[in-house]
């Protein structure tokens, strides 16, 4: 298995290199990783204290922040490195105080994995969620170096459990502790005899239980709402987008306002909702020369402002489940009490599984249930309360995860 495993990540290699020059996202991930050991070698050098914090993504890069937080302020004498594998979280993230150094993780070869590894001989190293990568974690083992994965999940259906997945098991017992999200995952790994595990539950609900504590204050969408209902659409895609827009001009003439955060931002998608509008609309890009109050909906033609939107929601709908791109963050809206609404593709997701259980959420797969839901929502004042309070709550019965994996870590 692991000499198919290498072949694997060569055919990879090979596959990437040729896709860049059709596609700019993994254009950027190949042009990046070519930097990856220059820019080690440039910032560290060899004597330095070090720990390695790895995501996939930019969403696991956010589940795993209030742990980063936490070491960056213990272990002040340590440089830190944070890499990823996705350019969705090295191009947005690449500037974060929480490490010294950003960079993209350089494919799992033996050979980029002891590279790696001599340059920046981490202290600790903690992965996030799934993200796991058998050659960098096999080369910290035989050095006996601490690593850590933190709010992991697991199904039965992965490689890890069945008799063809050997190979990537054994990655697993290279990690000297597991932290999962639930019963499930725990249990998973006690069926191939891996014992070093905590239920420490979501980190993602601390994360977004600190957006709380701080100012969430945005006068431009304070001057928008001009204290009028207000609808928030976050991480919209076109389908998503679709349903809205047709709800939107089917009630132009009721007093509400709409806030729409696309996931794409590009300019061709921007254009296509603002034309199929039949309401006055604006951009965040143009915000500074319009009056906010006369238009009915607000586009957000930028990234990292949606979690404090939120906090004028009165309402929210979360995209990516109504097709198969996969649900977006629901816990961001969550925190800041308001009812929520999503697609019906939601399965692999437990926290969202666990709020429609509650009352907080609502899952459509069609047009008619998305406009019976919201109107029920925008028009009862009390269910709309309810649903949200009930929202907090399980944000809050389910926060902790952080104070776990710190106390294992003895800090």
């Amino acid at each position: 298995m692991s000499f198919l495993y290498n072949i694997g990540i060569k055919l990879v290699h090979f596959s990437l290199k040729c896709a860049a020059f059709f596609n700019k996202k993994i254009e950027l991930g190949v042009k990046g990783r070519d930097q990856t050991f220059s820019t080690l070698e440039k910032h560290i050098n060899g004597q330095e204290k070090t720990l390695w914090f790895h995501c996939a993504s930019l969403g696991e890069y956010e589940q795993g922040l209030p742990v980063f937080q936490a070491l960056r302020k213990h272990y002040n004498d340590h440089k830190i490195v944070l890499s990823f594998f996705s350019p969705s979280g090295y191009e947005i993230r690449k500037n974060t105080p929480v490490a010294d150094i950003v960079i993209y993780l350089p494919l799992d070869t033996k050979k980029n994995a002891k590279r790696f590894i001599n340059l920046i001989n981490p202290e600790l190293t903690i992965f996030v969620k799934y993200d796991i990568w058998p050659n960098f974690l096999n080369e910290l083992k035989q050095r006996k170096l601490k690593a850590i994965l933190i709010s992991a999940i697991f199904r039965k259906q992965q490689t890890y459990f069945k008799f063809y997945g050997r190979y990537l098991k054994q990655a697993l017992f290279t990690f000297d502790h597991i932290f999962t999200q639930n019963e499930t995952s725990k249990n998973l790994l006690h069926t191939i005899n891996y014992n070093n595990v905590t239920v420490s539950g979501d980190t993602r609900f601390d994360r977004v239980y600190s957006q709380l504590k701080i100012d969430n204050t945005l006068d431009f969408i304070k001057n928008f709402k001009d204290n009028k209902l207000c609808i928030i659409a976050g991480s919209t895609w076109p389908e998503d987008e679709a349903l809205l827009i047709k709800f939107i001009n089917a009630t132009a003439l009721k007093d509400i306002k709409f806030i729409i955060a696309p996931h794409n931002i590009k300019s061709q998608q921007i254009n296509h909702i603002q034309e199929k509008l039949n309401v006055k609309s604006i951009l965040f890009s143009k915000k500074d020369h319009a009056h906010l109050q006369e238009s009915n909906v607000f586009i957000i033609d930028t990234i990292g402002i949606l979690s404090k939107i939120y906090n004028y929601a009165d309402v929210a709908y979360i995209g990516g489940a109504l097709g198969t791109t996969g649900l977006h963050n629901t816990l961001e809206p969550a925190v800041f009490g308001i009812p929520i609404i999503i697609g019906n593709n939601h399965n692999k997701f437990p926290e969202a599984q666990a709020m429609i259980e509650h009352g907080g959420m609502f899952s459509i797969s069609n047009q008619n249930e998305f406009n019976t839901v919201l109107n029920e929502l925008i028009e009862n004042d009390f269910k709309r309360k309810q649903s949200g309070n009930s929202n907090t709550q399980y944000v809050i019965k389910n926060k902790g995860a952080v104070i776990q994996i710190l106390d294992y870590l003895r800090i």
